[in-house]
Parts: structure tokens; sequence; C-alpha cells
């Protein structure tokens, strides 16, 4: 498979994903007690895409939905800190957002954690081809989601 195919299957797979979750958000049952979920849902949505912000603003031209990479790698803003900011704050602005929605929207929010493992996985063996200071970059950055966990 080209290298193209596979880029365009990775996103698929992330809208899918995306998909899911919006359909179980509007379709299926809500949280009984809603307020302080909510709230927790918020705070996650908020730091999510604060996080997103953060990493797209630091990648600059280099964004893209797409694991192959668009130059070399960065080790400043939340890259200093771990090697997929973007995907970990898809994580926690999906998971917030189940917690808006419903018990069921958790399930893709949940799915898209090793999801986004297998992506991260790929497009770091990408990335390690086409720069060779990456793989210093990886002994010195050992987490890819979240500083200390994931």
């Amino acid at each position: 498979m080209s290298r193209a195919n596979a880029d365009r299957l990775w996103v698929g797979g992330q809208l899918l994903l995306f998909a899911v979750l919006i359909v179980t958000a509007v379709f299926a049952p809500h949280w009984p007690a809603r307020l302080a979920v909510a709230i927790a849902g918020i705070a996650l949505v908020l730091a999510g895409g604060f996080v997103m912000l953060w990493a797209g603003r630091t990648l600059g031209s280099s964004l893209t939905p797409f694991p192959s990479p668009r130059g070399a790698h960065l080790e400043r803003g939340p890259f200093r800190f771990v090697r997929h900011p973007m995907y970990g704050g898809v994580i926690v602005l999906l998971t917030g957002a189940a917690l808006i929605t419903g018990p069921l929207a958790l399930a893709p929010a949940l799915a898209s954690i090793p999801f986004l493992l297998l992506k991260a996985r790929y497009e770091e063996r990408l990335l390690a081809e086409a720069d060779p200071g990456y793989s210093e970059y990886l002994g010195r950055v050992r987490k890819r989601f979240f500083p200390g966990l994931l």
C-alpha cells in the first residue's frame, strides 16, 4: 500500500471515530446527573482544545492530519514534553465531549487511545526514516501523549 493511501486510511479511521462519537452523543441516552459530569466535560474539552491549539500553532505550516511528516520534528512548545501533543489533546477533548453528552459516547472516545497509539507508532517510523535526529528525540522525550503517563 502506498504511503498516501495509508495516510488516507488513518485519517478516515479518525473521522469514523469522531462520527461515531457524534452519533452516540446525539442519539444515545444522556448522563442522569448531568451538571457535575458536564462541568468536568467542559473542563476537559477546554484543556484538550488548548493543547491542540498550542500544538497546532507550534507546528505551523507542518500541521496536517496525515501521519506522513511535512518537515523535521520539533522540540519546542508542547513537543518538549510529549511526542504527539495533538493526539493527547484529541483524547482529552473527546473524553470531555463524552462527559458532556452521554455514557455511550465514552466508547469511541476511549477507542481513540489505542487507535492514536497505533497511528503515532506509524508516524514515528516515518519520522525516523525522514529525520536522522528523530531517534535521539525519542530518547529524550519518552512519552507520546501525556507527560508522565502515556
